[in-house]
């Protein structure tokens, strides 16, 4: 697992990728285009915290300039549906910083700024990122009011259902997702379920 590397920009390729040279070896790593300026002129020394993604046809490293947006970027990964492509998409409209902002206000508007995420994606984006968004140091883990876990497990699948009609679910979707789940107070991890259940 490579988490990091430090060397010498070689080149900017039209991918979106940058060639790094590390002890004579070159590593391709696709990078945001604002990380990608942030580089300086070739032959400039960098240095980028890295996340290796691995797929069965592909090994692909993916470079960022600190390790709070490395991992902003890995916990987008963990949401349903969000791919590498979609997570970089994400962080290069949003900051870490933005992003919290935009989960602490329930901004579906502000995710469907980012290419290929409507407003249906957007809000099932806001209620997953909220549970896996919990980065030390940032202020993250603000879930709205109905889904913090305070009340009991009747109430709590009773915002789930509300949840999930409100994410435009049809009632037998919603009857059958939430159908046997488990007794919990926690909201949150009832809707993850439950979301999890509509997309099997």
């Amino acid at each position: 697992m490579i988490g990091s590397v430090r060397g010498t920009l070689l080149e900017r390729l039209p991918s979106g990728e940058v060639l790094v040279e590390v002890s004579g070896i070159g590593y391709r790593v696709i990078v945001a285009p604002s990380t990608a300026s942030s580089l300086g002129e070739t032959g400039s020394k960098v240095f980028l915290h890295t996340h290796h993604h691995r797929r069965e046809d592909a090994e692909t490293l993916y470079g960022f300039p600190s390790s709070e947006q490395r991992m902003v970027f890995e916990a987008l990964l963990s949401a349903h549906g969000v791919g590498p492509a979609m997570a970089l998409g994400i962080m290069s409209v949003h900051s870490p910083s933005a992003l919290v902002r935009v989960l602490a206000n329930d901004d579906i508007d502000a995710l469907c700024l980012v290419p290929g995420v409507g407003k249906k994606t957007a809000a099932r984006l806001l209620i997953e990122l909220k549970s896996k968004l919990d980065i030390p140091g940032l202020d993250i883990g603000v879930g709205s009011a109905s889904f913090d876990g305070t009340s009991g497990g009747s109430s709590s699948v009773a915002d789930v259902r509300s949840a999930l009609t409100e994410l435009g679910y049809g009632p037998e979707e919603v009857a059958e997702a939430v159908k046997e789940l488990p007794d919990s107070s926690d909201t949150a991890e009832l809707l993850r379920l439950a979301l999890q259940r509509l997309a099997a």
